[in-house]
C-alpha cells in the first residue's frame, strides 16, 4: 500500500470518527498513519484539512447541525494537537512568522494548520489563534520583530477589519501574507486590500515564505489609497446605521408577512440575525465595490435555507425594503437590484406569500 493510499484510508477513517463524535478513534487513525510513514505535513493538509472542509460542506447541506459541526471541529483541533505532540522537537532554522486570525474571525483551524506546517518547515512560529485584536497584534509585532505576519480570514464581512490590520502591520514594517476564503478563491480581495502576498492554501503559503523573505512594505500607505470609491461614504453610512436598518427591515417584513407576528422568540432572533448578515454583506460589498460578493451571498443564503426546508421567499421583500431605506445610495441600490435579479432565478423565492406559518427563516448563517 502506498503512502497516498494510507493517507486516503486515514481520511476516510477520520471522517467516520469525526462524524460519530469519536475523538479517540479519530486520534488513533491519524497517529497510526503517522507511525506507518505518512508525513506529518501530508496528514495535516491532505487528511485533516479536507475532512474539515467536508464538515463545513455537510453543515451547509443540512446534514450536520451547528452542534455537530462545532464538535467535529473541536475533534480535529485535538487531533492536530496529538499529532504535533508525537513529532520530534525541531529547532527552527528559518525566519520568524506571526500567524493570527483577523479580529472577529473565530475559524482558527486554517491558521493552526499553517502554523504547524511552518514549524515543520523550520520556521519559528508565533501562533496567536482566533480573533486577534489589531492593536494587540501590532504590539506583538513591535515586541518580536517577525519576518512576516500571516493573517487568516474565513468571513468576508471581516474584510474591512482585515484591511486595517494589513495596513497597520505594514506600517510597523512587517510584510503581510493572507489566506482563507474571505480573500476570494483567486485572492482578489488580498490584492485589492494591499496585502504583500496571497496563498490559496497552507502548503503554498509555506512554499512562498520558504522561498525567501518578503519585500518590506512601502511607507506612507493608507487604506483609502487602495479603495478610492470609499469617498462616497456609502460604506460608512450603511455600516454605522446597520442596527437601524435591521430594525426597519424586520418591522417592514412584519407588515408584509403577518405570519411573522406569531413567531416564537427564537424565530424572531434568528430572523433578525439573518437580516443583520444581509446588511453586513451589503456593507462589505460596498467596501470592496464588488457586486458579486453581495449577489453570491444572497443566493447562497437562499440555497442554505432551501436545504433546511425553510422558505426563502422573505429574502425578496427584504431586499425591496432595504432598497427603499437606501434610496439615496446609488451604489447600494445597484448591488441590491443585482442581487434581487439573481435571487429570482432561485426556486421558491419569487412569491413571498408562500412563507409557511411554521417556517423559521433564521437558520442560514
Amino acid at each position: 500500500m502506498t503512502t497516498t493510499d494510507t493517507a486516503d484510508d486515514c481520511a476516510g477513517l477520520l471522517w467516520s470518527a469525526v462524524r460519530a463524535g469519536d475523538e479517540h478513534t479519530a486520534t488513533d487513525a491519524v497517529l497510526e498513519a503517522f507511525a506507518r510513514g505518512v508525513a506529518a505535513e501530508v496528514l495535516l493538509l491532505d487528511v485533516i484539512a479536507p475532512v474539515q472542509r467536508r464538515v463545513g460542506a455537510e453543515w451547509a447541506a443540512n446534514r450536520l447541525t451547528v452542534a455537530e459541526e462545532h464538535a467535529a471541529t473541536a475533534i480535529n483541533e485535538r487531533v492536530i494537537a496529538a499529532l504535533t505532540r508525537a513529532l520530534p522537537r525541531l529547532e527552527p532554522h528559518l525566519g520568524r512568522i506571526a500567524v493570527a486570525c483577523v479580529d472577529g474571525e473565530w475559524h482558527a483551524l486554517p491558521a493552526r494548520l499553517l502554523a504547524e506546517v511552518l514549524r515543520l518547515r523550520g520556521f519559528r512560529v508565533d501562533y496567536l489563534g482566533a480573533q486577534v485584536p489589531t492593536p494587540h497584534l501590532i504590539t506583538h509585532l513591535h515586541r518580536t520583530g517577525p519576518d512576516a505576519a500571516a493573517l487568516s480570514g474565513s468571513l468576508a464581512t471581516r474584510l474591512p477589519v482585515a484591511h486595517a490590520t494589513i495596513t497597520a502591520c505594514q506600517a510597523a514594517g512587517v510584510p503581510v501574507l493572507v489566506g482563507g476564503s474571505a480573500f476570494g478563491p483567486d485572492g482578489r480581495y488580498a490584492r485589492l486590500l494591499g496585502a504583500d502576498l496571497w496563498a490559496p492554501d497552507a502548503r503554498t503559503a509555506a512554499d512562498h515564505l520558504a522561498a525567501g523573505p518578503l519585500p518590506l512594505p512601502r511607507n506612507g500607505h493608507q487604506p483609502i489609497d487602495d479603495l478610492p470609491h470609499l469617498g462616497d461614504q456609502e460604506y460608512t453610512m450603511v455600516s454605522r446605521t446597520s442596527r437601524l436598518l435591521v430594525k426597519a427591515l424586520y418591522t417592514g417584513l412584519e407588515d408584509l408577512l403577518p405570519v411573522m407576528r406569531d413567531y416564537t422568540e427564537a424565530q424572531r432572533r434568528h430572523t433578525a440575525e439573518d437580516l443583520a448578515h444581509i446588511v453586513d454583506f451589503l456593507a462589505t460589498a460596498l467596501y470592496t465595490d464588488d457586486r458579486g460578493m453581495f449577489t453570491g451571498f444572497i443566493t447562497w443564503t437562499a440555497g442554505v435555507l432551501r436545504a433546511r426546508g425553510v422558505p426563502a421567499a422573505f429574502l425578496v421583500p427584504a431586499l425591496d425594503l432595504l432598497a427603499a431605506e437606501l434610496r439615496d445610495f446609488p451604489r447600494a441600490r445597484g448591488l441590491i437590484t443585482a442581487a434581487r435579479t439573481d435571487l429570482l432565478q432561485v426556486p421558491g423565492t419569487g412569491d413571498h406569500h408562500a412563507q409557511s406559518h411554521d417556517a423559521d427563516p433564521g437558520t442560514a448563517t
